[in-house]
């Protein structure tokens, strides 16, 4: 009956069955007692204690009247952890310690391991490790491979929670080999979520999402339903690659799953808490955390209780709620740093922005302690605490220095990501090192220039992942066939709720997707240096915006110098774009439209004296990510030059190196259902003798990526779409569905050169901090040197005769800067000139 056991672990629905049938055919009270506690297995699996509960407890009873120690042994113990489970902790422990008095040889050993299970359940890991590894020797010694896999399963969970991360794969990896063996398969997935968080913790993000998403689909083969714990260890895992909206998603259902436990719920509550906290809703994160907080007192779980005050800490912090906040955060600061938690920088970070004098520096320095740890984010989480040390202490270099360092760290973790997306969203644990940074280096031009340009676009520095190259993911294969149903059901005007959703579900799937791929090169993607920049610009001009707290510092570099001015306020500028989008878009209608006025006043905002420090000629831009999409044309100081608009010093100078294709290939494509759009596209092909045109029903997918692959210069005439929600589906309309960014990043050899003459197609989405993602930026990543494209609605009539005289310009060899000054200058009445206001050039 033993194999009965077994299987309610393995093939639930069978062991039910088979226990169901022993229970109406068998009076023997030993088989009884056999299927009574795999049934109880069965139900504490689906979440129903208290049935599970009345089971076993018939079981022992059977096993008693039966007179069968080692059988009431093994019951007392299952009802011992059962009974954990259902939050009465004290109870379980109890249960078990009677079930272990007296008993010998492998039953002691499973008995002891189910115990030190229950005291991990509970945070008490320390006590829990070696009574597992003893319970590992007598298995060994009896060659019970089942049991000794299990064991060394749950071993390796302790060991890292313990922080003993290759102790813990050392015990997992051979756990998971002897289960696959044995065809243990339900069992295994135990063990590989275990290894998919040991890769997070080792700060391979990319390759713990790729074993949970794995981990997923071996559930979904076996029938099953995933374990909320596998959902929140995975939430886990997308909460630290800055997808708090997404892990919310994940684990938010299963908060009200009646099959989950008294145990699990607590956690699921803390996980939630984090994650809202993540998200920036502090109140909804406090009144979880609190409620966690009371679940695991009842369930005196201590480690869980612990981080739960650190969220209620951290949330009461963010809204500030801070009466009698600092003796609270100083208490579960010092005891998580005496776990050596990993959470513990941040515990002690917090308690020392509550804390003053000394008391504040020597929380900082304990902080500051873990800065060896192998996590990246959890040593750049220790920097923090340094550099906020060093500033107290007014000592500017050893902040700069702090802050470098944490950077490294992000850096180090972020460049073992192939997604741009994740890529962009890790800056975003570097954000307070970086407001730091800027604040301690603005004192110097040339300092701030370099700094700047160590904090910005640093994703676009290195090209995204694909999974292959050559072949189109079936997921987002699928997805293209959609957004061409959806495209064909809105212009018949038929409902389109189904695809709809289907549509969200499918850009799920590409996203998930494309978080587990692993960066191509782990190379150190090195900022321009400041003396780099300066020599690269020359006798041209760049200006860089920079936010310090706030205030925007503009640096003119030009000549071999670095020259500073402060402007206004990101506020005062941010309140200025809503007004300029109003104003372009009536002029894109063919409404009456002055930007004189507006004009000065982003000028008088945005650059302020530094405009008179620009000199005659040529100039490249290098806003802030949320002023990327200004239609710069407006200022008046720029309206009759040539200039460009770049993410970073660092991309003008890598655009500058791109070497022109020898083969001087152009590439014209218009999408469908155009209507006045477009219109330049036959004309284009006329002008530009042997240029490939695509159009119609020619102008697919794979052949414009395959066409536009190396080519010089590629003009796009689509219906384009700007998606602020998910940056990486904004799209260009095809003959067969949607162009993403996810379709643009398998281009083997960017385009020297793109134009876009959609609307918004150069709008670019701030991600992180200062980091950028859209359909230009993947160019840019991909190693394009130039795009022309709007940042605003445009007037389809009137784009049609701009794009005609840009290419003209072009043709006779001028750069895109000063061919849109050519159209700019011939722009005869005001929906002509909104319209080459709403283009710009990005790069060179």
């Amino acid at each position: 009956m033993q194999d009965l056991l077994d299987q309610a672990l393995e093939d639930p629905v069978e062991a039910r069955r088979r226990a169901s049938l022993v229970l109406e055919t068998s009076a023997d009270l030993v088989e009884r007692s056999y299927a009574r506690q795999s049934m109880g297995i069965v139900l504490r699996g689906a979440g129903k204690v208290d049935e599970a509960l009345a089971q076993l407890r018939l079981g022992l009873a059977d096993a008693c009247a039966a007179e069968n120690a080692e059988r009431e042994r093994d019951l007392r113990a299952t009802l011992g952890g059962t009974l954990a489970h259902a939050g009465r902790t004290r109870q379980g422990l109890h249960e078990l310690e009677r079930a272990l008095s007296g008993a010998r040889g492998e039953l002691a050993a499973t008995i002891r391991m189910r115990r030190a299970g229950v005291l991990a359940l509970l945070g008490r890991l320390d006590e829990a490790a070696p009574e597992m590894r003893r319970a590992l020797s007598e298995f060994r010694r009896g060659g019970n491979r089942g049991w000794e896999a299990r064991t060394r399963t749950w071993l390796g969970h302790v060991e890292l929670r313990r922080g003993a991360i290759a102790a813990a794969e050392h015990e997992i990896a051979i756990a998971e080999q002897m289960l696959l063996e044995d065809h243990a398969d339900v069992e295994r997935l135990y063990a590989l979520e275990n290894l998919a968080e040991i890769a997070v913790a080792r700060g391979d993000l990319a390759g713990g999402l790729r074993r949970y998403a794995d981990v997923l689909d071996s559930y979904e083969r076996c029938g099953l339903t995933p374990r909320s714990e596998t959902l929140v260890l995975y939430g886990g895992t997308l909460l630290a690659a800055g997808l708090a909206r997404d892990a919310i998603d994940v684990v938010e259902p299963v908060a009200t799953d009646l099959a989950a436990t008294p145990l699990e719920i607590a956690e699921i509550e803390l996980f939630l808490a984090w994650a809202m906290s993540a998200a920036g809703h502090h109140v909804v994160a406090l009144d979880r955390a609190v409620h966690a907080r009371a679940q695991f007192r009842r369930q005196r779980r201590g480690w869980f209780e612990r981080r739960a005050r650190l969220v209620a800490v951290r949330a009461r912090l963010a809204i500030g709620n801070v009466r009698g906040l600092a003796r609270q955060a100083t208490s579960v600061a010092s005891q998580l740093h005496e776990e050596r938690a990993d959470e513990a920088p941040l515990a002690l970070t917090l308690a020392g922005r509550l804390a003053k004098g000394d008391e504040r520096r020597r929380l900082w320095l304990e902080a500051a302690s873990y800065r060896d740890r192998p996590n990246g984010l959890v040593r750049a989480g220790a920097l923090l605490a340094r550099a906020l040390e060093r500033e107290d202490a007014e000592d500017r270099g050893g902040v700069l220095r702090a802050c470098a360092a944490g950077l490294d760290a992000i850096d180090e973790h972020r460049r073992l990501l192939g997604s741009s997306e994740l890529r962009a969203l890790a800056t975003t644990h570097g954000r307070e090192l970086t407001t730091i940074a800027l604040r301690h280096a603005a004192h110097d031009p040339r300092t701030l220039l370099r700094w700047s340009e160590r904090t910005r676009a640093t994703a676009l520095a290195q090209p995204p992942a694909t999974s292959d190259a050559a072949t189109i993911p079936e997921s987002l294969a699928a997805l293209r066939d959609n957004g061409r149903k959806l495209a064909e059901a809105r212009q018949a005007g038929e409902p389109t709720e189904q695809l709809e959703r289907e549509r969200l579900r499918l850009e799920r799937a590409v996203r998930s997707e494309h978080h587990t791929l692993s960066a191509t090169a782990d190379a150190a993607q090195r900022p321009a240096t400041a003396e780099e920049v300066v020599a690269g610009v020359g006798d041209g001009c760049l200006v860089e915006l920079v936010d310090v707290d706030g205030a925007l510092h503009v640096l003119v570099v030009h000549a071999g110098r670095v020259r500073r001015r402060v402007a206004g306020t990101t506020t005062e500028a941010a309140d200025l774009l809503g007004p300029t989008a109003m104003l372009l878009r009536r002029a894109s209608r063919g409404r009456p439209a002055s930007t004189a006025d507006l004009g000065r006043r982003l000028q008088d905002t945005i650059l302020g004296d530094a405009a008179r420090l620009i000199p005659d000629g040529p100039v490249t831009l290098a806003p802030t990510a949320r002023l990327h999409g200004l239609p710069w044309a407006l200022l008046p100081g720029l309206h009759d030059r040539p200039f460009s608009v770049v993410p970073s010093a660092g991309q003008y100078l890598r655009a500058q190196s791109v070497r022109r294709p020898r083969t001087r290939r152009r590439v014209l494509v218009a999408g469908p259902a155009l209507e006045s759009g477009g219109a330049e596209v036959p004309v284009l092909a006329e002008r530009l003798d042997g240029a490939d045109l695509l159009d119609g029903n020619a102008a697919t997918l794979e052949t414009v990526l395959d066409r536009i692959d190396g080519a010089d210069l590629v003009h796009l005439a689509a219906h384009g779409r700007f998606r602020a929600d998910s940056p990486l589906f904004s799209a260009l309309d095809l003959a067969d569905g949607p162009l993403t960014v996810h379709d643009l990043e398998r281009v083997r050899r960017a385009p020297y050169r793109v134009v876009l003459s959609a609307c918004e197609s150069g709008v670019l989405a701030p991600v992180g901090a200062e980091e950028l993602l859209g359909l230009a930026a993947a160019l840019f990543s991909l190693g394009s040197a130039g795009l022309v494209c709007s940042v605003a609605e445009v007037n389809d009539a009137a784009t049609a005769e701009l794009m005609v005289a840009l290419h003209d310009g072009l043709a006779r060899g001028l750069d895109p800067a000063a061919a849109l000054l050519e159209v700019r200058q011939q722009a005869a009445d005001p929906v002509t000139a909104g319209t080459a206001a709403s283009f710009v050039a990005l790069g060179v």
